[in-house]
């Protein structure tokens, strides 16, 4: 399953780019992402981290989420189990499984953070979207800008404007949370 997720992303990372009609090295100057590494991830050959992730959908003015939703396609309103897709950062093992239906306009995410790791994000990933973030296990540092919000199971944190943001696992165990979008 995460071979095909790898491929889907690879491929649209592929097709946002030639929509636009840039060159490799437009988008990596646009992105912050050397141009071997975004020739790599569109041939399948590289996984991108989810910092990566974040610096492209930034760079073609899309949410993290939508990219993924787009690469993950499908008209489906119901989305078993065995079919929700799941991908992890090869970087810091970070998890995220899709849990809603494909362009659902609440999109719902399940992600394990392994413990210690710190994955982060440009504001330009949460971007026309409004987000929340519900700790189900574990505990989750998340940065907003210059703000740190402390979440221990059970909270639940709204997120504010888009600012640069870090997800971090303070804990021993892996912080298990569903992240909730909507578009704006």
């Amino acid at each position: 399953m995460e071979a095909d997720v790898g491929d889907a992303i690879a491929s649209r990372l592929r097709t946002e780019r030639e929509t636009r009609k840039w060159s490799l090295a437009e988008l990596a100057e646009r992105s912050g992402v050397s141009k071997a590494m975004i020739s790599k991830i569109e041939r399948s050959e590289a996984s991108p981290s989810a910092t990566v992730l974040g610096r492209l959908s930034g760079a073609f003015g899309l949410p993290l989420s939508v990219l993924l939703a787009l690469a993950e396609g499908g008209k489906e309103r119901l989305r078993i189990q065995s079919g929700q897709p799941v991908w992890t950062d090869p970087e810091t093992g970070y998890t995220r499984r899709a849990l809603s239906p494909p362009n659902a306009p609440l999109e719902l995410i399940e992600v394990l953070l392994p413990p210690a790791v710190r994955v982060p994000y440009p504001a330009s990933a949460f971007a026309f979207q409004h987000q929340q973030i519900w700790l189900l296990a574990g505990a989750l540092d998340f940065i907003e800008g210059t703000v740190r919000h402390s979440l221990k199971e059970g909270d639940c944190l709204m997120l504010g404007p888009p600012a640069d943001c870090v997800f971090f696992n303070p804990g021993k165990v892996p912080a298990r949370y569903v992240v909730a979008l909507s578009r704006r």
